[in-house]
């Protein structure tokens, strides 16, 4: 591809910026929660996607003095396992690298890290409303506006070579204070005063 302005062929498209935006979680994670050391990231092996996300984690992780535990999983039935290799290292967080598998069995992943008070951030609001504690990322609503504009450009006849992959421009953070209380976590009021939704 010769460039995200100009992709060329017949690709183009819209990015989430996955590995930015891993790095700005752990950023938020830190803010949320201070004293915390020992994050864990677990991601689906399925998805080659991950292994870009996972980079941007290692380095952000190394610049803000985390130390961080990387756990893949082929299938649900890999969640229990993982949960205890998060516990046996003393993980203190949970970052999730959002996909369709991991999405899919959130409601199971995030009890496996309520019964190990484990406050988990990931990417997408569905995981803050089941139970997260924060969620940070692109507005997908926006961005399937920006979808459903590609495709009425592209019927109308403009060429996708032409049509630059497009960068997010609105994010959200949403803050699920239920679950910080149920985690005996308080989250600073300045982290709280930034959230553009907070779930009670």
């Amino acid at each position: 591809m010769p460039s995200i302005s100009r992709p060329g062929g017949n690709i183009t498209g819209l990015s989430f910026l996955p590995e930015a935006l891993s790095a700005k979680q752990l950023q938020l994670l830190k803010e949320a929660l201070p004293g915390v050391s020992r994050v864990a990231a677990m991601s689906y092996a399925g998805n080659p996607g991950a292994a870009i996300v996972v980079k941007g984690m290692e380095a952000a992780s190394a610049q803000l003095g985390l130390q961080l535990l990387l756990v893949s999983v082929q299938n649900p039935g890999d969640f229990l396992g993982a949960f205890e290799t998060v516990a046996r290292n003393r993980a203190e967080a949970l970052v999730v690298v959002d996909d369709a598998m991991v999405t899919r069995y959130r409601v199971e992943i995030l009890r496996l890290a309520g019964k190990h008070s484990l406050p988990v951030i990931s990417l997408y609001k569905p995981f803050v409303e089941a139970g997260g504690l924060i969620a940070y990322g692109a507005s997908t609503l926006d961005m399937y506006r920006h979808a459903a504009d590609y495709v009425a450009r592209i019927l109308k006849g403009a060429k996708p070579a032409e049509l630059p992959i497009e960068q997010p421009t609105k994010f959200e953070l949403i803050i699920n204070i239920r679950t910080a209380k149920a985690l005996g976590l308080t989250i600073p009021p300045s982290l709280l005063a930034r959230a553009d939704q907070i779930i009670e």
